[in-house]
């Protein structure tokens, strides 16, 4: 058997990290500015991360969600109180598309409708509902195109009002800050309004907070940055620095019914152990902070390339904390190449034509200046 062949890969073996580096097989150092998806959040093989998930594992890796798992209580207070929403309730899952599969059933649960409002060029997953709101038609199959989806502008309100009005949407599901769709930011002015207008139309709001969030943004979720607070929040990636792992934080005025929802390994003690040194490595080293103080720092030398005259091809610099767009007018792939094979160091891309970063929030100011350097030297070899 050999493996069904749908990832285009570059050619280095990683067998190893730490902190914001990572080496292949060879030996070769890489500076690590993509993280594995925004998944890696408190560096590669943080130390407390290795030493909570080996004692958990020592003890016991898994039990059904058919008898207490104090571990669970422990990450939904923990989680409550570090990301201000205490009063939240907390289903736990297993990757950032079934956080939003089941964000949404429960949304048509609560309301009996079936109509989605979605962004355009939004990613939200790629399983039955998920790809659905997903706004790329190559990964939605005809058995996923249901005909539920309208997609429309972010940033659009009077288009999004428009939808609203006719009184049968389910659900708005949002990023705040738009990952695979090239690092796009809602307004403070949209969101609040559309959260007004998901009220008034009983339309339940949901933030996917599975890239953005997690302390990326320099908060702990990027809505916080725009004023409003979501019916339900989706979060993954970051959540337990590269164990699987989702979660949905659910409003109380949605009431829990048995066998509503359900999963066989979301939640387990395993996962549950890794989620919580992510919070506790999180809590004694600053690093929601740190993404917003070293993300500033890291665009600001950004802009400073790009003025001084002696760089080309950046058209643009957008993002906050450490999630940043960086728009080219070549296409992203003339220069994410030589910065892997020759400056070795990763990023990620969107479009055709935009670099993504997303280090580990652990990003310090000196590793900065390194990938500016990187990059510097590649753009000026174009």
């Amino acid at each position: 058997m050999k493996l069904f062949d749908v990832y285009p890969l570059f050619d280095v073996n990683i067998v190893k990290g730490q902190g914001c580096k990572v080496w292949d097989d060879k030996g070769q150092e890489y500076l690590d500015l993509y993280g594995g998806h925004a998944v890696i959040s408190i560096g590669h093989s943080h130390p407390h991360y290795i030493q909570q998930v080996t004692e958990q594992l020592n003890k016991i890796g898994f039990y059904s969600n058919s008898v207490i798992n104090k571990l669970q209580v422990e990450l939904a207070e923990r989680l409550g109180r570090i990301s201000g929403y205490d009063d939240y309730q907390l289903f736990l899952i297993n990757s950032g598309a079934e956080a939003n599969e089941n964000a949404l059933k429960l949304a048509s649960f609560t309301n009996g409708r079936t109509r989605v409002l979605s962004a355009e060029k939004a990613f939200h997953g790629r399983t039955s509902l998920a790809v659905e709101v997903t706004n790329n038609p190559k990964i939605i199959a005809p058995i996923n195109h249901n005909g539920h989806v309208t997609y429309l502008p972010l940033n659009d309100l009077p288009a999004w009002e428009k939808e609203l009005q006719k009184g049968d949407v389910c659900a708005v599901i949002l990023e705040c800050i738009q990952g695979v769709g090239g690092i796009k930011l809602a307004t403070k002015e949209f969101a609040q309004g559309l959260q007004k207008l998901c009220k008034e139309h009983n339309t339940v709001l949901i933030c996917d907070e599975i890239q953005c969030g997690y302390g990326r943004s320099g908060k702990f979720f990027a809505h916080q940055w725009l004023g409003i607070k979501p019916d339900i929040i989706t979060v993954a990636k970051g959540i337990a620095n590269g164990f699987p792992m989702g979660a949905v934080l659910i409003s109380p005025d949605f009431e829990p019914v048995y066998g509503q929802l359900g999963t066989t390994f979301g939640g387990n003690h395993l996962a549950c152990a890794a989620a919580l040194a992510v919070l506790d490595v999180f809590e004694e080293e600053h690093l929601v902070e740190n993404a917003n103080e070293v993300g500033n720092y890291l665009m600001e030398g950004l802009r400073s390339l790009c003025s001084c005259g002696t760089t080309t091809h950046i058209t643009d610099i957008r993002g906050r904390g450490l999630m940043i767009g960086i728009d080219l007018d070549i296409p992203y792939k003339d220069v994410r190449q030589p910065l892997i094979y020759q400056e070795h160091c990763f990023t990620g891309c969107a479009g055709t034509n935009i670099l993504r970063l997303l280090p580990p929030l652990c990003l310090t100011k000196a590793e900065a200046d390194l990938f500016i350097e990187k990059l510097k030297k590649v753009l000026v070899s174009l």
